[in-house]
């Protein structure tokens, strides 16, 4: 005979569900007015739940914030080196990179305001470093085997400010990835 399947009780379900309101309510928070200015008390309050729950299934702050930045990352969907697969030619593979991380920076609002956190609270720093050195691998990847001074100007151009700015000035998140790439396959074949 088959083993039965396993099924959550009814009181699990409901803590699972607990968990998922705190932290959608902590990225509902996040995005409208930062990481240091959000409170246990106000993520409680828009959970609808008590401080107290909160930290039953959060210890500390710390924790929401690694439970918040796993829905993020889940949400914006980082680009992986996966997005070069195809790619014959160093213009392909920076035309991909800056189409991706502008889509991405897009699903990304809250991404400045969590850098202008980070040095007030330290586990917000070590997320964003990992995404940080995530992207500049990516960077390094798409325009190899360009040296180190391409690869920092690629790093750069490829930035969330410089996406916010190009799309503040009526550029579309597409049209401003190919102006960055355009610039960037130049650099790159300057050197």
């Amino acid at each position: 005979m088959a083993p039965r399947a396993y099924r959550l009780g009814r009181r699990a379900e409901r803590a699972e569900d607990t968990r998922r309101r705190i932290v959608a309510a902590t990225r509902a928070l996040h995005i409208e007015q930062g990481v240091a200015d959000t409170t246990v008390k106000q993520i409680a309050r828009r959970a609808d739940v008590g401080i107290g729950t909160v930290y039953y299934h959060f210890p500390s702050y710390d924790d929401v914030i690694r439970a918040c930045g796993q829905l993020t990352f889940a949400t914006v969907r980082p680009p992986t080196d996966a997005i070069f697969a195809g790619c014959r030619s160093t213009r392909a593979r920076i035309e991909r990179l800056t189409q991706e991380l502008f889509a991405c920076y897009e699903r990304f609002p809250d991404l400045e305001s969590a850098r202008c956190d980070r040095k007030k609270l330290p586990v917000l720093d070590q997320e964003l470093a990992k995404f940080d050195q995530h992207l500049a691998a990516l960077v390094r990847q798409a325009v190899a085997p360009a040296g180190e001074r391409v690869q920092r100007m690629a790093r750069a151009l490829t930035d969330v400010g410089v996406y916010r700015v190009l799309t503040s000035q009526g550029l579309s998140t597409s049209e401003a990835a190919d102006q960055i790439a355009g610039l960037l396959d130049l650099w790159v074949r300057r050197a």
